[in-house]
């Protein structure tokens, strides 16, 4: 038999053990980086574009002509426009919160773009929406949906599929070939359903806001735990090839910060016909020529961007 003191020193070492072992699961849940890899037989590659040439005109998604001769973009604090793409940023009161509206207007649906923090899938592999928007050599970004704070929901970016794995109770928002949008429930589509369907980019945050035009949330709908006002990340189409991307301020006293409804209703009557909404909070994040536009915080009480996994972004990828 086990004497006193060999149970209690018995005792001490399984304390100790199991105190690192717990202490090991937390760092490698939240904190150590891990790179993912690729789904079995889908190969990353580079998106290449090929900028139209100054001067040429490329026909828009309804019909007209995109016909900017500029032989250089023409750039200002709060906007752009070159032959392919155009960008101009509002600032609107909303609720009493200040909200950045980026109308975006493209040649083609591939200068719609994401990029990943570090150009690695992987868990806890972060950096801040600037920082990745500058590698990605963006032109505008906003944060995405962190899809490397979970372990389930469908991640396609830039045509390739990196996770399969979902849940029936998911809401994506699917971007095509096409430059469409589509909001898709992962009860209804594999991933793989979305890559034959065309899809180049899904994201797994939600809800959806929008789809043909209509409000698709409750009023008093939120995002899993939050139930207050907050900073607001959300992305929606007007037409093929002409997106918005809205991002809000809040929990500040000058801000109080959107419901998801409210989101929803703004996005309508800037005149998007489907919306989605991706991470908000202190990961809310809108850059615009690497000047950070809105004003990001986590607790409130400082100006700070949040590290994120992922971001969304309009440009020219390398």
């Amino acid at each position: 038999m086990m004497s006193g003191l060999k149970k209690y020193r018995y005792g001490i070492v399984s304390g100790i053990l199991i105190a690192l072992f717990t202490a090991y699961t937390l760092l490698d849940v939240f904190v150590i980086p891990q790179p993912y890899k690729y789904e079995e037989g889908k190969k990353p590659g580079t998106l290449r574009v090929t900028p139209v040439k100054n001067g040429d005109t490329q026909d828009g998604s309804d019909g007209s002509a995109l016909s900017w001769k500029d032989e250089e973009p023409v750039i200002t604090d709060r906007s752009y426009r070159d032959a392919n793409i155009s960008v101009t940023i509002s600032e609107y009161r909303v609720n009493d919160t200040n909200v950045y509206v980026a109308d975006v207007l493209v040649s083609s649906p591939e200068y719609l773009y994401t990029a990943f923090a570090k150009n690695t899938y992987g868990r806890n592999i972060k950096d801040t929406t600037s920082a990745i928007a500058e590698e990605a050599g963006s032109i505008l970004a906003v944060n995405g949906d962190f899809y490397g704070a979970r372990t389930q929901g469908y991640v396609i970016r830039n045509s390739v599929l990196y996770r399969s794995n979902g849940s029936k109770s998911n809401q994506d928002l699917a971007f095509f070939q096409d430059g469409s949008m589509k909001v898709v429930k992962e009860a209804d589509y594999s991933a793989q359903d979305l890559v034959e369907q065309g899809a180049t980019q899904v994201w797994s945050f939600g809800p959806g806001l929008l789809s043909d035009g209509t409000i698709t949330i409750s009023k008093n709908q939120e995002v899993r735990q939050a139930t207050n006002s907050n900073p607001r990340t959300a992305i929606g189409i007007i037409e093929k090839n002409h997106y918005l991307f809205v991002v809000s301020d809040g929990r500040t006293s000058d801000n109080d910060g959107l419901t998801l409804y409210e989101l929803a209703q703004f996005l309508k009557e800037l005149g998007a016909t489907t919306a989605y909404n991706l991470d908000g909070g202190g990961s809310s994040t809108m850059v615009f020529m690497g000047n950070v536009i809105n004003h990001p915080t986590t607790s409130g009480r400082n100006t700070s961007e949040r590290s994120v996994s992922d971001i969304v972004c309009i440009g020219y990828p390398e």
